[in-house]
Formats: structure tokens, sequence, C-alpha cells
């Protein structure tokens, strides 16, 4: 699947109106059990048994430790987290996060770059009441705190001309900066604090909203023959970009003094043969960046030896190679393909051109897949088969104990299957909020935690 082609999604919700649901609003979302029409219910695994007459799939609340959903009108094909001042490693709730995230509306003049603030999540857990009869006091404090415990979203839109294919977000010198590789084959940097400022004050947002124009780039760069997707910030060098498109080339940006400006080097990295589809820096060292291609690799590259790579998996996978994650502190990378397979590969092995593990669950092209910045062992993956899978590598088959019949025969690596969602596009683990993990499609976002991770 070549992300030219496939990442775009089959229609628009007209509008832009926002919208955080609880979990209790809909229990059409994050399904995994059957309900016939006698009502019994049963575990259902996506893409191995098919759903029989008079059958419905319905949301078992106890596997959540949180969900919520989130509808900005139009759908958004990417979104990044952007790290708050809040703290790391938060799970009491009620709980807030920032994102960035660029629409795909049918008309171009129609996208927008949002910054969303949710904050006001609850987990789903009830809390126990005490066993006795409930007076009319009572049901009024019951109903106030279900008023106080429901999700709150602000919204900060700027119009964007073109549809927005990949966002991402990094922190330098004082400023939130947002990157964003659109249809108008173009790459630009924009400012987010202008809109961060007003998704969390009301004075902020009116002003805001009176001044909001289309949104102006702080810097932008015309040199790729095509669109692309693949874009990432270097998480030890800040400022540090790397941008690649649907020609095959790559292209590596400096920062500049000053913070408004970035050297492009116009030479391009090339040994991909066709799109590039996916790009990810090396979390410990500076100048390596690792590549994936509708070509069937999986390259590694140093940006001190240009323009080819150092390393190739040339046949990674049987078809395109959609998505790579780098794992933050083992030597791991992450691929996914239009073959629905999830490799990891050790990087100390990489010239073998085999994978260390192959799991084969999704039954459509992987859409996405991101390590968990708070364990190096647990992965997330979506696929076009409208699933959101998590995985963990140290589970072995002696540690699983006895399954219900309906999945005995998955892999004992694979923790949690999410559904509810059509066209899932991209995931992002909260880096902030161990176990969350927020998803994009047609319909808008899900934020969640299951009771596996």
């Amino acid at each position: 699947m070549s992300a030219s082609d496939e990442n775009t999604f089959a229609e628009e919700e007209e509008g832009m109106e926002d919208q955080v649901q609880n979990d209790s609003d809909d229990d059409d979302e994050g399904v995994d059990m059957v309900e016939d029409g006698d009502g019994d219910k049963n575990v259902y695994v996506p893409g191995i048994q098919p759903l029989k007459p008079g059958e419905e799939l319905q949301m078992d609340q106890s596997a959540y430790r949180m969900y919520h959903e989130c509808q900005t009108g139009a759908p958004c094909l990417s979104f990044d987290v952007v790290t708050d001042t809040d703290g790391d490693s938060r799970k009491e709730f009620p709980l807030s996060m920032l994102l960035c995230a660029g629409t795909q509306a049918e008309s171009a003049m129609a996208n927008r770059l949002l910054v969303m603030r949710m904050h006001n999540l609850h987990g789903t857990e009830k809390e126990k009441e005490e066993e006795e009869e409930s007076s009319d006091e009572e049901s009024d404090d019951e109903e106030e705190d279900d008023e106080n415990k429901k999700p709150q979203l602000e919204l900060a839109m700027l119009p964007h001309f073109g549809g927005i294919n990949r966002v991402r977000v990094t922190h330098h010198e004082e400023q939130t900066l947002a990157a964003v590789w659109s249809e108008k084959a173009k790459v630009e940097i924009f400012d987010l604090r202008p809109q961060l400022e007003a998704v969390h004050s009301s004075a902020a947002m009116a002003t805001f909203m009176q001044r909001q124009k289309e949104a102006v780039a702080l810097f932008s760069f015309s040199g790729h023959m095509s669109e692309g997707f693949a874009i990432d910030w270097s998480p030890i060098v800040p400022g540090r970009l790397v941008s690649g498109d649907c020609k095959k080339n790559i292209h590596v940006w400096e920062p500049q003094e000053g913070g408004a400006s970035w050297r492009v080097d116009q030479r391009p990295f090339s040994s991909h043969s066709k799109s590039v589809e996916d790009l990810q820096w090396s979390p410990t060292e500076a100048t390596v960046f690792a590549s994936c291609s509708v070509d069937r690799s999986v390259r590694v590259w140093d940006v001190r030896a240009p323009p080819n790579s150092m390393l190739s998996a040339d046949e990674a996978h049987e078809s395109d190679v959609n998505v790579i994650s780098w794992n933050r502190t083992e030597p791991f990378l992450l691929s996914g393909g239009d073959d629905g397979l999830l490799k990891v590969w050790d990087l100390r092995q990489f010239k073998s051109g085999r994978p260390v593990a192959n799991f084969k669950q999704h039954c459509a092209p992987i859409t996405s897949v991101e390590w968990n910045p708070a364990d190096s062992s647990v992965f997330a993956a979506s696929g076009a088969d409208d699933v959101l899978s998590q995985w963990d590598l140290s589970v072995e088959s002696c540690d699983v104990g006895a399954r219900v019949e309906a999945t005995k025969d998955l892999p004992p690596q694979l923790l949690f299957l999410h559904q509810g969602q059509s066209e899932i596009k991209e995931i992002h683990w909260h880096p902030q909020i161990p176990g969350v993990v927020v998803s994009t499609a047609l319909l808008g976002f899900n934020v969640f935690r299951t009771i596996s991770v």
C-alpha cells in the first residue's frame, strides 16, 4: 500500500463541531463481546469467527480502565501528542492531555491544523456506593457528581489550505513546533504557542478566534518532488528533522540560530527505489535514522555518510512496508506492512535480514505501530481491518494460563484487541500517562487504557 494512494479517508464528516463522550455514551466502541438473540454473551475474536445472524457487538466495560471518544468534525489522518507541564507518570483521575492534529477534508479550503486539550477524563470504574437506600438528596448529589465527571474539550483551529498527511510535534527553544506534510507537496513548520494558549484560557481563546486566519508557517520546504507522509523530529538534537516523499527521496533539516529557520540538505538520501512511507530517528544515536518503503525494504542511515544507507533489509516484508517504530531503550525496530505482518528487528542482527519476532493477527494492511515508551517489551499496532492490537514480547507460552475456547489459538504475546473504530489511521501511546493509547479514525478519536497494560 502506497501512502500516497491509500492513506486517505473514504469520506469526511461535515462541520467542525467539537465533542467528547465518556465511556458510557456509546456501547459500539471498543467491543469484544458478542450478544446473540438469546442475550448470551461470548468473547468475540476478529478474523476468526464471523458474526452470526442476530448477533451484535457490545463493549465490555470491565476490560478498560479508561475510555473516551472525541469528535472534531472532519477526520484527521494524523496527530501527535504534545507533552505538557503536568508531570510524567501520572495516573490519578481526572487526567488531561494535549494533541495536535491535521484534517483531511474533501475540500482543500476546509482543512484545519488543530490543537486539542482534553481534560476532566475519568476512569470507567464507578465509585463504590454504600449499601443503603438512596434518599432524594443523595440522588441529587449523584446527578451532580455525574455532571462534574463529564469530559471536556477545548479546540483551537487554524485554517490550512490542503489536506494534512502527517503531523509531528517537538519543543525547541521555548517554542512548540508542528512539522506538517500536506498534499501541497510541501513540508511546513508552525508555531503552536497561540493555539496552546487559547485552549488553556477563555480570554486567549476569544482573542485567537478574532484573529485566526490561514495558518502561516514559520518555515517551509518545497524541494521535495512530490507529496509525502514520512517525517520525524530528532529526540536528541532539538529542531533536527527528516522528511521523505513519494518519489523515494529523503531530506535532513538542521535548525539555525533563532529558532525560525532551517537549512535543508539538498542532497537527498536516495537508496530506496519507491515511495518512503515512514521515518524514525534513533533514540540513542543523534545522527542515525531508519526508513521504510513501498519497495519492501527497511533501511538505517547515518547523516554523516549520505546518500546511501548503512544497513538494509531489502525484503523486510512481502509487500509495501508502511510504518516503523524504534524502541527507546532496546536495539529493536518494529515494522508493519501491507501483508498484515508485524515484525521485530534486532539491529544487532539486522544484516541477516531475519526478524527476531513475526506476528500475523491483523487480516489487512498495518496502518500504525508504536512501542510503549514506559515498557520496552510492549507495543501497539492498528490495521485496515479496524482493529487495534496490544502486544507484550516478554510473554511466553508457559506464562499463559487456561484460556476460553475462542482465544486458545491466539499468540500468547497478544494482550488485547480494541475494536469499534472504522479506518484507523494512526495510534500513539501517551508518553506522560502510562498505558494510555490515543487513536484517530474516520469518525474521530478514541482515548483509552486497557486492563492489560
